[in-house]
């Protein structure tokens, strides 16, 4: 029997289909468009999303021979501080408000205020950029598209939800968003009616909470026929994307880390217990797909893409285009020649406003750089700047769980081809760095998550564990770069706090 996985992406959607040993059989690709209509704003159409699958599923299932019966089941995984919305008949009723925008700030800034220590101790996750600030923003600066509004929904529970025909009181979202809600007890896994008062959220908006594993339904006539799929296959709840690619690499066991080196750089850890992050407000507690595992982790928002954004703008004499092995591999191997620490010099790499801790003002800076450095320093000191945001965050976790060791970085997304890079990280953290086999796992955590579902898989973190796509590649910190990158997070650290006091207290131009 197969699996089908699909993770709906920032910019693309991702289909996969995997035997129950995680060998792949097949897959598909799907672009999915931003849209900037002015600054500051970025949407998306929800129905992008289902039409991606569309394509995506359909692509997957045409370019192999296997026989549309041995799909066992689905599931969906998709991006997740964002929030998009249906209505009564279960179609679109405002375009999906990217964590890519960041235009709920007032809201960010009220909760910050009034409630920022109870929504972190319940949820896990601080007031930021997420639903709850953004359900608020639409509720009292859109108030006709609000109206519409029924149910707000993730994206992959919408495009779970048509493909198996949901009404919309059947709207649904599992239980690994809940910390981006701003409004649940994670926890206990269920809804806060202490926070939705506080705040005015109308607890009727929000969808039932479910297991990422629950069957929500059959694969629909209508979805069957347009992914090249048989009817009444059973469909997953499915999880977020991070839940994913921790499940599909295998982090399942405390102290186990996950770095995701894609669109958002996303460092996150597997512990068994819930531990909110009250001081620094900066981790935030995922619960995972697998029921009593934790996966506290931060974020760069756009971590990623400031590499590309450098390398467009800046790169005289690469040619970028839009970032292949070659491009890119290009400039990481002439920023490697310039020194550790890069003589100095550090980059903040929130181009569009800090995530963890929220600061939505903030915006990049490189500081410290004088006549002696050079191009190659300038984008070594943005590979270095995502290690130092990581070492901050492992930091901040031990200080919650001084018991956990960390037992090794599995890095996965489109950075982790760079061996430099991650050797560059794993000096930082001073935990060695190990990329998988696969460059993309959530589509796996998805087919984990449809074979528990389904029940062909009995045991979903064993599964895991046993059938993670592991390369047995290491890379060991160097005991000789110690001194010098602790030396360097420190002037990090307190550059970080004098940036995000200044941003705060002038308002620059969006």
């Amino acid at each position: 029997m197969f699996l089908l996985g699909i993770d709906l992406g920032t910019t693309a959607t991702r289909a996969a289909l995997y035997d129950s040993n995680a060998r792949l059989a097949s897959e598909g690709r799907a672009e999915v468009a931003l849209h900037c209509p002015q600054p500051s704003v970025v949407e998306q159409d929800m129905e992008d999303f289902y039409q991606s699958a569309v394509r995506a599923i359909r692509q997957c299932m045409d370019s192999c021979r296997i026989d549309p019966a041995q799909v066992a089941a689905l599931a969906f995984d998709s991006q997740m501080a964002g929030i998009g919305a249906i209505d009564e008949d279960f179609k679109p009723a405002m375009r999906f408000d990217s964590w890519l925008d960041c235009r709920c700030q007032p809201f960010i800034e009220d909760m910050n205020r009034r409630v920022a220590e109870r929504v972190t101790a319940l949820t896990g996750c601080p007031p930021t950029c997420n639903h709850g600030p953004k359900m608020l923003w639409w509720a009292n600066e859109r108030p006709a598209d609000y109206s519409r509004i029924v149910k707000f929904v993730t994206p992959s529970a919408f495009v779970a939800g048509r493909a198996v025909k949901l009404r919309a009181d059947e709207a649904f979202i599992d239980r690994t968003f809940l910390h981006f809600t701003a409004v649940s007890d994670a926890a206990e896994g269920k809804w806060s009616e202490d926070l939705c008062g506080t705040l005015g959220i109308d607890m009727q908006r929000l969808p039932r909470i479910v297991e990422s594993s629950t069957v929500i339904g059959e694969l629909s006539l209508e979805a069957a026929h347009a992914f090249g799929l048989r009817p009444g296959i059973p469909v997953a709840a499915g999880c977020g994307d991070t839940a994913a690619g921790a499940l599909g690499a295998g982090v399942v066991t405390p102290g186990m880390l996950l770095d995701t080196a894609g669109t958002a750089s996303v460092l996150a850890c597997c512990t068994d217990r819930f531990v909110a992050d009250i001081r620094h407000r900066a981790l935030i507690v995922m619960r995972s797909a697998v029921p009593g595992i934790w996966n506290p982790l931060a974020y760069v928002a756009g971590g990623g893409l400031a590499l590309g954004w450098y390398a467009r703008e800046f790169s005289t004499g690469h040619v970028w285009d839009g970032g292949s092995d070659e491009s890119y591999q290009e400039l990481v191997t002439e920023a490697v020649n310039a020194p550790p620490g890069c003589d100095g010099l550090l980059f903040s790499p929130h181009l569009g406003g800090r995530v963890c801790p929220a600061t939505p003002r903030m915006r990049g800076a490189w500081v410290g750089f004088s006549w002696g450095h050079t191009r190659k320093h300038f984008f070594r000191a943005i590979l270095e700047s995502i290690g130092y945001e990581y070492a901050w965050y492992l930091r901040i976790l031990r200080e919650l769980a001084p018991d956990l060791n960390p037992i090794g970085v599995r890095v996965i997304g489109g950075g982790a081809k760079s061996e430099s890079w991650n050797q560059i990280k794993a000096d930082i953290l001073s935990v060695s760095y190990e990329p998988l086999a696969f460059k993309e796992c959530a589509t796996w955590g998805s087919a984990l998550v449809a074979g528990k579902a389904s029940g062909v898989i009995i045991d979903l973190a064993e599964t895991a564990a046993a059938r993670a796509p592991v390369s047995g590649k290491f890379l060991s910190p160097n005991p000789a770069l110690r001194a010098t990158y602790d030396a360097a997070l420190e002037r990090y650290l307190c550059w970080q706090a004098k940036l995000r006091t200044g941003f705060e207290s002038y308002a620059y131009p969006d």
